[in-house]
């Protein structure tokens, strides 16, 4: 394959998969706007491939897609361009739409402006757009039972009475998104998936679940609860735990879900369809913060029962059907994956 182009590639994943693919193609082209709230410096970031020809710029602008597409016209594309806030997309709803959903449509139509369609198109979508997914009843009956409202969550009900959880699985769990975030990613899905069967592209669309690992951003406060849990260990703090802190959270690794995304661009039998990218293990929030609490003999994480609204109670995925299609599974545990997260956590905190 000659040209990918990723957008948001200069961030978190973004960084992880050029290192992947840089002997895959010709040139790797990125378009990202380093905004502030990742990236400390407005400067290219060290682990991004030196291969790759990064250019500044926003998603959103129109002239920035023909000046680029002028030159490079991709075989592939890998749209991880996103704003990701959960509980900041409340407050920032435009922000979140606009990126999402605006700079997505200004990319499709740029390709066609420009006679630049592409053979494939990947999507970093994420869990989000399950909102609480599916359960069970005390019957085995299963339900939906949507969005927490806040007057439930202010009553300190965090559970569905008498139900279980049930893992998200795409060909099981139908999206019911409870957050403007999980709404513009589902509609990033919908968007991709129309335009490119119009247009006889490939496509493959990637829900993920918490992508955690060294490289992520430790200033944004919006993502990456495990930074924020060991810069409070660090401190000798008591970590707050939300809730009651037995919220489920797959998390996953970011060399696995950078072979994931690997493994989609080169597998033809991905096209035309949806994975869960998870570890496939659910831990509660209190398991990790007293895994990193223990580490660095921080105090006993406390129950604080605040909440977030547009928060799911629980997010796990079912994995089997992606490791019967995919040449993959996730290889890194969640104690060795969080031990490297702290390694490098506190090499970058004694810089």
């Amino acid at each position: 394959m000659k040209n990918c182009l990723i957008t948001g590639g200069a961030g978190f994943i973004g960084c992880e998969v050029s290192k992947l693919i840089e002997d895959t193609f010709d040139n790797i082209i990125v378009i990202d706007n380093l905004h502030p709230q990742i990236h400390k410096l407005n400067e290219r970031p060290a682990d991004l491939s030196p291969k790759v020809n990064l250019y500044v710029a926003d998603v959103m602008d129109p002239i920035t897609w023909d000046e680029v597409l002028s030159k490079w016209k991709p075989d592939l594309i890998l749209h991880l361009a996103a704003e990701t806030g959960t509980g900041q997309s409340l407050t920032e709803s435009s922000r979140h739409a606009n990126v999402n959903v605006v700079g997505t449509t200004q990319m499709l139509d740029a390709l066609i402006r420009n006679d630049a369609i592409p053979s494939k198109i990947v999507l970093s979508s994420s869990r989000a757009v399950y909102g609480e997914g599916k359960w069970l009843d005390k019957d085995g009956i299963s339900f939906y039972p949507g969005q927490r409202s806040n007057e439930q969550l202010a009553n300190k009900e965090w559970d569905f009475k008498e139900s279980v959880f049930l893992p998200m699985n795409t060909n099981h769990t139908t999206p019911q998104p409870t957050s403007i975030y999980g709404t513009t990613k589902l509609a990033q899905e919908h968007l991709i998936s129309c335009w490119c069967k119009s247009y006889g592209v490939n496509y493959t669309i990637l829900r993920l679940q918490n992508v955690y690992g060294p490289g992520q951003s430790l200033i944004n406060s919006y993502t990456g609860i495990v930074s924020l849990f060991v810069r409070l260990a660090k401190q000798n703090k008591s970590i707050p735990l939300y809730e009651d802190g037995m919220m489920l959270r797959d998390f996953v690794f970011i060399t696995d879900v950078a072979r994931a995304i690997y493994e989609v661009m080169i597998n033809e039998n991905a096209n035309g369809k949806v994975f869960d990218i998870g570890s496939g293990y659910g831990s509660t929030i209190k398991e990790i913060a007293e895994l990193i609490a223990k580490r660095y003999e921080a105090p006993t994480p406390e129950v604080c029962e605040k909440y977030r609204n547009g928060d799911v109670r629980h997010a796990q995925a079912d994995i089997s059907d992606t490791l019967q299609v995919l040449n993959w599974c996730p290889e890194v545990s969640l104690e060795e994956g969080m031990n490297l997260l702290c390694d490098w956590i506190d090499g970058q905190l004694e810089e």
